[in-house]
């Protein structure tokens, strides 16, 4: 592992439920997970293949965070499966739930289960899971239902070909994966697909035949390099302030070229033929999410916020905590001065995509 770079085992979402936190500033997600809720629907009245469940039905999201989000994904699990299972089984009421919140070790469980506890509408028990998804968690044929929203983007490992100022995939003057450097984009990509598959793999040890996989995750528009999108543009454009920051000698230039984003937003077509290729589930769907949410109403210090909340730990992590709300002000001053160019829906060029996978009976 490269010295400096962050690991995500470290350094998870901005934990507590303060003004900066992921749990105040996820909006933008709760709109999409809320407008997932008649696609979990169908899902479970359609896809889910299970001839009769036992008194317990086994529930996991991966990558949970701190909330409100990860509630409101399972509330809409267990409302669709005593749904199904209201007309089909007559003991539906003997039905009970066990709901597991995974991610990593160091995410905040502390304000999850307060939250959960203050807000839970649902009855189910809860026990939080911590460790990398990317590996197994539960037992063999244990899990009824997987879910992950917007957790599968961010990378398992250091990528140190980036960080090597010899290698051909040296990323010189970004924070993330542009799409304009070959080398770079191969790298990134190549540790994506690995990591795809040990987490699709895994789950296949523990999911019944016949469960669900839900997976929400942003994805590129064909033919659209990262940087020429919206949120490619967002990560442009805190890189840009830390160089700022290097110029003005507040922080130095070796630890900006050290810092990389392990974030990867893969082609929508690249990560189709990638589910398609593994053998342990079907893909029974990929569709495009659409929220209610009305970008034209929002502000530069809204989007600011909401970045934070995904990047404070990394960069606290790496600088320091002691520049974190300058860079966050410089970035603020930016995105007001570039707002147009960013908010344009034309600019967008990314989608959100409700992937199900179902386990197959046969391995």
């Amino acid at each position: 592992m490269a010295s400096g770079l962050s690991s995500p085992d470290l350094y998870p979402m901005s934990g507590g439920d303060g003004p900066n936190s992921y749990f105040q500033n996820s909006v933008r997600q709760k709109s999409i997970v809320e407008a997932t809720k008649e696609m979990i629907n169908e899902a479970i009245r359609d896809k889910l293949a299970l001839n009769s469940p036992s008194n317990a039905f086994n529930i996991a999201d991966f990558g949970c965070s701190v909330g409100p989000n990860t509630f409101i994904a399972v509330q809409n699990i267990i409302e669709a499966v005593e749904l199904k299972y209201h007309g089909n089984h007559q003991n539906h009421q003997s039905l009970e739930f066990q709901v597991f919140f995974n991610d990593h070790t160091n995410n905040d469980f502390n304000t999850l289960f307060k939250n959960l506890h203050h807000n839970r509408s649902c009855k189910f028990f809860a026990a939080g899971v911590p460790g990398t998804f990317h590996g197994r968690l539960f037992p063999k044929s244990s899990l009824h239902f997987g879910h992950s929203s917007f957790a599968l983007q961010w990378l398992s490992e250091t990528l140190t070909e980036v960080l090597d100022t010899k290698s051909p995939a040296w990323n010189k003057g970004s924070i993330h994966c542009t799409g304009f450097h070959t080398e770079v984009a191969e790298a990134y990509s190549s540790q994506f697909k690995n990591d795809m598959e040990t987490f699709l793999n895994a789950r296949a040890q523990e999911l019944v035949k016949g469960g669900l996989l839900v997976i929400i995750m942003p994805a590129l528009q064909d033919g659209v390099l990262l940087s020429q999108s919206s949120i490619g543009m967002t990560y442009d454009l805190l890189g840009s302030c830390l160089q700022n920051m290097a110029k003005s000698g507040i922080i130095s230039e070796e630890k900006v070229e050290a810092f990389n984003l392990r974030i990867y937003i893969s082609p929508a077509k690249d990560l189709e033929a990638l589910l398609q290729r593994n053998g342990f589930f079907s893909v029974e769907k990929i569709d495009r999410i659409t929220s209610n949410m009305n970008i034209t109403t929002l502000t530069a210090q809204f989007l600011t916020s909401q970045l934070r909340a995904i990047t404070e730990e990394l960069i606290k992590g790496h600088f320091g905590s002691e520049i974190v709300d300058a860079v966050f002000e410089l970035f603020n001053i930016k995105l007001s001065e570039n707002w147009f160019s960013i908010i344009d829906t034309k600019n967008q060029k990314f989608m959100d995509l409700f992937i199900i996978l179902r386990r197959n009976f046969s391995d």
